[in-house]
């Protein structure tokens, strides 16, 4: 069966299931491994789910006019360009780690006592916990296969929404 040839419906619905199943690895890994995730592995989190609802809904509609596909693609796309910012983000972290080791406040004390702005600014700007790898498979660690991940589903929204019907 040719990938190529499946229908929007399909494409879509893969995707969400792909990105609840990558919400749900990253919280096996959390709750059986001890895996704490960062602040910006939060924030990826939040994208996978952002991105996985936006590809259940486009599946669910499956809209048969070219326009409704055009705009479920493009919104599966923003979402997954949202979260390659943030992967590839967490990745330079990785490779260009802070000078310092402390990671700062907790992430829930500082959504209590910060505004929305400022939290995201200072959780972008990264910690020492962002540079630290803790997990890695095939040689790449969690924030690197989200990256992956993110840009291999924003091709499949892109491609979904963007082809010709037959």
């Amino acid at each position: 069966m040719n990938p190529l040839r499946w229908s929007f419906r399909t494409l879509m619905l893969g995707g969400a299931v792909a990105c609840f199943a990558l919400i749900g690895f990253a919280i096996y890994s959390q709750l059986q491994w001890g895996l704490e995730p960062c602040p910006l592995c939060i924030f990826q989190r939040l994208a996978f789910a952002a991105l996985g609802l936006v590809l259940l809904v486009a599946g669910i509609h499956a809209p048969r006019g070219r326009g409704g596909r055009t705009t479920y693609g493009l919104l599966g796309f923003a979402a997954a360009a949202v979260g390659v910012g943030i992967a590839g983000r967490h990745v330079w972290l990785q490779m260009h780690p802070p000078g310092f080791a402390t990671c700062g406040a907790p992430f829930a004390f500082m959504r209590e006592t910060m505004d929305t702005p400022t939290l995201i600014q200072k959780v972008l700007t990264g910690s020492g916990d962002c540079g630290t790898v803790d997990w890695t498979f095939l040689g790449l660690s969690m924030p690197a296969w989200s990256l992956v991940w993110f840009l291999l589903l924003a091709a499949v929204a892109l491609f979904a929404g963007l082809r010709t019907r037959r």
